[in-house]
């Protein structure tokens, strides 16, 4: 009887994992994630943004011009807190090794 519940939850966590990927990939932001770093670069511009990406190495300002929130974090991974950025505003971002998620 154990075994079969094991069984019943492991395939009830994998089904939830599939649908909250399945989700993930559809949500997909569109429109533009521009990153200002200094006044002797061109802006960086991430065109429709989906899953992390680590902002350059002197990023200073992001500009969130997609249809949904940005996260922004401290580290290159998208792991741990993060300030989300609304359609239509900007931040700051950490210089070095921050990263965005949209």
């Amino acid at each position: 009887m154990i075994v079969r519940a094991k069984a019943i939850l492991v395939s009830l966590v994998a089904a939830c994992s599939v649908m909250g990927l399945a989700g993930a990939a559809q949500a997909a932001a569109s429109g533009d994630v521009v990153v200002f770093s200094t006044e002797a670069q061109p802006l960086d511009v991430y065109r429709d943004p989906a899953g992390c990406r680590q902002l350059p190495t002197a990023a200073h300002v992001l500009s969130n011009l997609t249809d949904k929130p940005v996260k922004v974090y401290g580290n290159p991974f998208c792991l741990g807190p993060s300030l989300v950025v609304q359609p239509g505003y900007g931040t700051h971002v950490p210089g070095g090794a921050g990263s965005f998620s949209a």
